[in-house]
């Protein structure tokens, strides 16, 4: 972007911030571990000190386990200092986790949610990273309750409860077009076309250019260079097609209000006045929660059904077990795998001394993997007694505003699916992104065989 670009946003200008180029910027976490020739070692063949579980490849390649295995039982509160990040703390225990998960007095959201230091080049139009960009969930009390609670009523009880017939007929109709008896990706087919589908719902976009939303999501959470985007400078472009468009969204709604995210933003006490920042960070934070975690929740399904297939014949077998596998898909899959908070104050946790201003990684794929709470985390059991305990949707202010509305679209489409098919088999290699915070998949090539 050229430093004389300019767009509007709901009535406010947003520049190209050329004043920030001298700045670092700052990207996604692990991109400094990048290196994709060099095989991953065994995490027991190295020194201690030198694991660092940021490495997206860990989870590209489904090798994360057996690192955070490694930390719970011998570091769990482990150190990482990189000239890309910083230094930051992993927290990979689940009690220790949670702890700082509810302490919003003590630990910060407000100097970034994701791992890596919080400067004003995250603010700058020179990197419009979903994960750079201002947006509640990166911010405390009392702005962080003022903005949540003005969109807090779309995935309110009698939102959801009105909302259920539609999600019903759309899983419907998606099931009922997929291919018998042939090979298709099941995350295109299914999980990103429903996900798609009620996002499209709740910003009342119009519907034909749906898919926009999933592009939007998928281009500002992507890494560059690993297939979506190539450069900042493509995200950025992109992003800029994004805000434009839903400046002429705000600008309708503000004349023409329903009961929509766009609407409820733009005449909100505590939104109308936002800035352009905020007015696209809240809109992608939206996007984002809507899209990759119930998008990558339904393709886990499969894929844990297919790596225990005899948690699949249990539930066929018992279809009343659907509401507590939902649950437990929500454990095993983990769709978001950390967040981040900055200390407030010098503490100790687990033995370990904490400085102010250091950052805490609160790995949630690692705490719902804890032996010490979850027997055979690693196992996926869909009659797991506390399934209901993990740490997905986190605790405390934060904790995620559409887990509701997320478990309602999982429990449909697998009452659904058990309706329909008696199978879904894996057929070929399945692909996931390169990243340490959206843990999900890109390709799950299936077959469904009808009942």
């Amino acid at each position: 972007m050229n430093a004389e670009s300019k767009f509007e946003v709901a009535g406010a200008t947003l520049g190209s911030g050329a004043e920030q180029a001298d700045k670092e910027i700052i990207e996604l976490p692990g991109a400094d571990d990048l290196d994709l020739e060099t095989p991953i070692p065994d995490p027991y063949d190295l020194a201690l000190e030198d694991i660092n579980p940021a490495n997206g490849r860990l989870f590209s390649e489904d090798k994360f386990e057996a690192y955070f295995a490694r930390l719970r039982a011998e570091d769990p509160v482990h150190l990482n200092d990189t000239p890309f990040t910083g230094r930051y703390w992993n927290l990979t225990r689940y009690e220790d986790i949670k702890a700082v998960d509810q302490d919003d007095q003590n630990f910060s959201s407000a100097q970034g949610f994701v791992l890596g230091p919080r400067t004003d080049a995250r603010l700058a139009e020179d990197n419009l990273s979903a994960l750079n960009l201002p947006m509640f969930i990166g911010m405390d009390n009392p702005v962080h309750n003022d903005q949540r609670k003005t969109v807090s009523p779309i995935v309110g009880p009698s939102s959801l409860a009105r909302m259920e017939p539609l999600i019903r007929q759309r899983v419907q109709d998606i099931l009922d077009g997929l291919p018998v008896d042939e090979e298709f990706n099941w995350v295109q087919r299914v999980s990103i076309e429903l996900t798609t589908q009620m996002l499209a719902t709740l910003f009342d976009f119009p519907f034909e250019e749906r898919h926009k939303l999933t592009y939007w999501s998928d281009v500002a959470t992507a890494q560059p260079g690993t297939g979506i985007i190539d450069s900042e400078e493509e995200r950025n472009q992109v992003m800029i097609e994004c805000v434009t468009y839903f400046a002429e969204l705000f600008k309708e709604r503000q004349a023409n209000p329903g009961h929509d995210l766009i609407s409820m933003l733009a005449h909100g006490q505590h939104t109308r006045h936002m800035n352009p920042m905020e007015h696209l960070g809240n809109l992608l934070l939206l996007i984002v929660g809507g899209n990759d975690t119930t998008r990558n929740s339904l393709s886990g399904g499969v894929v844990a059904m297919n790596r225990f297939p005899a948690e699949m014949a249990k539930l066929q077998q018992d279809h009343s077990l659907v509401n507590n596998m939902i649950a437990e898909i929500i454990r095993w899959q983990t769709p978001l795998a950390h967040m981040r908070r900055t200390a407030n104050s010098d503490c100790v946790i687990g033995g370990k001394q904490i400085k102010k201003g250091e950052q805490l990684i609160m790995w949630y794929v690692s705490g719902n993997r804890d032996e010490s709470v979850f027997a055979d985390g690693e196992k996926f059991i869909i009659d797991r007694p506390n399934a209901r305990q993990h740490l997905s949707f986190g605790f405390g202010v934060h904790r995620c505003m559409g887990n509701r509305l997320a478990e309602m679209q999982l429990r449909i489409a697998w009452e659904e699916i058990l309706r329909r098919f008696s199978q879904i088999k894996i057929v070929g290699q399945v692909h996931r992104p390169i990243s340490s915070f959206v843990k999900g998949y890109t390709h799950v090539p299936c077959v469904v065989t009808a009942k």
